[in-house]
């Protein structure tokens, strides 16, 4: 196995930039607390390639309802590396629960962002059976997986990222 990553915490400034902007203000202790039991993603066995995101907060989704997680991690990885994130299998194939822009893409070049590459994973319940998804704090919701990737031949791209979603887009579109 290639050792390409490490997890680690935003600051605490950081995570309550990203918590009160999500879920408004809140106590500095109930803060504190939610900021120290924010646990670093792990995998379950040797043999799992996901790395499981545990959710800060105990929430209810109903069927359509959406909530943006500011999961208050962060993650430096070697260039020529992406994380991809996705809802944990079970909860997936149960309840149909989706990220909303279907795979969470981390660049190796997010973790230098303005916001020390905070990550937030925003998911949708798309139970079309009626399905109420419960999601206890400290409990696995989303996964990680580390990809390798390549460019073209001709890539000559040299623009350095400073933004979080979507920072990256206007140098790319098209006319």
């Amino acid at each position: 196995m290639k050792r390409i990553a490490k997890f680690m915490k935003v600051s605490k400034e950081q995570f309550a930039e990203g918590w009160q902007d999500t879920f408004g203000e809140i106590s500095g202790e109930e803060l504190e607390r939610i900021y120290e039991s924010v646990k670093l993603p792990k995998r379950a066995t040797s043999g799992s390639a996901g790395y499981d995101f545990f959710s800060p907060l105990t929430f209810e989704l109903k069927p359509q309802e959406t909530i943006k997680i500011p999961t208050g991690i962060r993650v430096q990885m070697e260039e020529g590396w992406v994380l991809k994130v996705y809802p944990r299998s079970g909860l997936g194939f149960k309840y149909r629960l989706q990220l909303n822009n279907t795979v969470g893409i981390i660049d190796s070049d997010y973790f230098y962002s303005d916001n020390e590459g905070h990550m937030f994973i925003k998911i949708t319940n798309d139970s079309n059976e009626g399905k109420v998804i419960n999601v206890e704090a400290g409990t696995g919701f989303a996964q990680g997986i580390f990809v390798e990737y390549g460019i073209t031949v001709d890539d000559d791209v040299v623009e350095i990222r400073n933004g979080g979603f979507g920072s990256t887009t206007n140098k790319c579109d098209s006319k």
